[in-house]
């Protein structure tokens, strides 16, 4: 903690990122926590995983632990998840402070809202929508707003909130200090910034710090129809703790989710079409353990900060490399190792080299995995399990009638049949899942061809004068 303690964080908030299981600040939390404690303005280009959203909210609850006054500090987010996660990672940071960070998004009970926001939050993770909604009924002043965060700014825009953003920064005072946190910068951001913000300092992680080192990451080739027994394979043989499958489409997460269950996996899948109860309840069984896979689209998917994830699969390639990176970035968090695998069948093997050209990072090829593997995966976790509950103990109670069956049986047929009681056999049960089509990327990508010219085309214009 040595190195937080020099960045000038009170002790406070020290003692919660020490209960937190914080080691040391990361790359982004090192440039970016100095900048904001001493007032400026501030353009970070990071991807999620890089622990951003500690890098504002250490300086939120600084700052805003040094007046009395409410509501000094809103963080926008795009996605209810989001903001509901942002707040929580807020709340932590803050525990033993008297901030609190108060989650609003549609969706939720509006008398619930009321209620909570004349309690007087000091910090408000709102998606914009609802934020608009409040000011319009005049219950969120930002008269007295000190810092205004907007994270992951791209996705607001790309999900047409750029006119609610201007008029929420426009309704703040104007010597408030402003935050942009972003993936990529498209020219609507840079517009936004050159109006909005003071000579704000910018801050870039690169993309080779982007894919997160911690994490493995290997690709297995295989036909569309492969891809299911393939993944209950390394699901027996890997055993992950805590796993998150990422499909392309919502019919894809239902089905994906449901032959699964069926197979006797602990699954539940997430999506958009999913009322917020329900996601809500999926969410907190998956982080209380009660599911050990998560199959989500990469829309239900975003803003989610769950630690303890081991495995990331890819089931279906992802449409191009921020959302790759955004994917693995699920995995290889706080100083633990991940695994990350994607499944990509030929046609696709282009998407996967672009992938690799861009993060600068050579992804492994494994073969597919044979049933053989996958039962000798799961003989090796039974293996574990009775090695563990012998260290453990307490097992005085069947010594004796272990003695008696000793007297009768060779130790080797006793513990070959304990063995296979103990061993999930692999469950081939045949499940057909709808074919999807190949993802299409931002920059159109096909699979690595170029597309023929057709009378429709327009001939490339020459630039000229305006």
């Amino acid at each position: 903690m040595e190195k937080f303690k020099t960045l000038g964080i009170c002790d406070k908030i020290i003692k919660a990122l020490n209960e937190m299981g914080f080691e040391e600040p990361t790359p982004i939390q090192l440039q970016v926590i100095p900048l904001l404690l001493d007032g400026k303005d501030l353009i970070g280009q990071a991807q999620t995983g890089t622990g951003k959203t500690a890098a504002f909210g250490i300086p939120l609850i600084e700052k805003a632990q040094q007046s009395s006054e409410t509501t000094q500090g809103i963080v926008l987010t795009p996605t209810r998840e989001l903001a509901i996660q942002v707040a929580e990672e807020i709340n932590r940071i803050g525990q033993f402070t008297d901030v609190h960070a108060l989650p609003i998004y549609g969706g939720q009970d509006i008398q619930r809202q009321l209620k909570a926001l004349k309690k007087g939050p000091k910090i408000i993770v709102a998606t914009p929508g609802r934020l608009m909604d409040h000011m319009k009924r005049r219950t969120i002043s930002l008269q007295n707003i000190k810092l205004l965060v907007l994270d992951e700014a791209d996705e607001m825009l790309n999900m047409g909130f750029v006119e609610d953003i201007e008029e929420i920064l426009s309704a703040t005072p104007a010597e408030r200090q402003t935050l942009f946190f972003s993936a990529t910068m498209p020219k609507q951001i840079q517009s936004l910034a050159q109006r909005y913000l003071r000579t704000p300092a910018i801050i870039q992680i690169k993309a080779k710090e982007m894919t997160i080192p911690l994490v493995e990451q290997h690709y297995i080739e295989l036909h569309d129809r492969e891809k299911f027994d393939t993944l209950c394979r390394l699901l027996d043989i890997q055993s992950p703790e805590s796993v998150i499958i990422f499909a392309r489409t919502k019919r894809r997460v239902d089905e994906l989710s449901e032959a699964l269950k069926k197979r006797g996996y602990s699954a539940e899948g997430i999506h958009g079409d999913l009322t917020q109860a329900k996601r809500d309840a999926v969410l907190r069984q998956f982080k209380e353990s009660v599911v050990d896979i998560l199959v989500a689209t990469d829309v239900a998917a975003r803003g989610l900060d769950i630690s303890g994830v081991t495995h990331v699969y890819n089931f279906d390639i992802p449409q191009d490399t921020e959302s790759y990176v955004h994917r693995i970035g699920r995995t290889g968090r706080a100083g633990q190792p991940g695994l990350a695998l994607t499944f990509v069948i030929p046609r696709e093997l282009g998407n996967l080299r672009s992938i690799e050209h861009t993060t600068r990072r050579k992804i492994s090829r494994m073969l597919v995995p044979t049933m053989t593997e996958a039962l000798e995966g799961q003989q090796r976790i039974a293996v574990e399990n009775l090695l563990q509950q012998i260290e453990k103990g307490d097992f005085d109670h069947y010594k004796g009638r272990a003695e008696e069956l000793l007297a009768e049986i060779d130790s080797v047929s006793l513990l070959s049949a304990a063995l296979k009681l103990l061993t999930k056999e692999p469950d081939y049960t045949p499940v057909k899942l709808s074919e999807e089509p190949p993802p299409r990327t931002r920059r159109g990508y096909n699979g690595g061809k170029r597309k023929p010219s057709t009378s429709r085309t327009k001939p490339r214009q020459k630039p000229g004068k305006f």
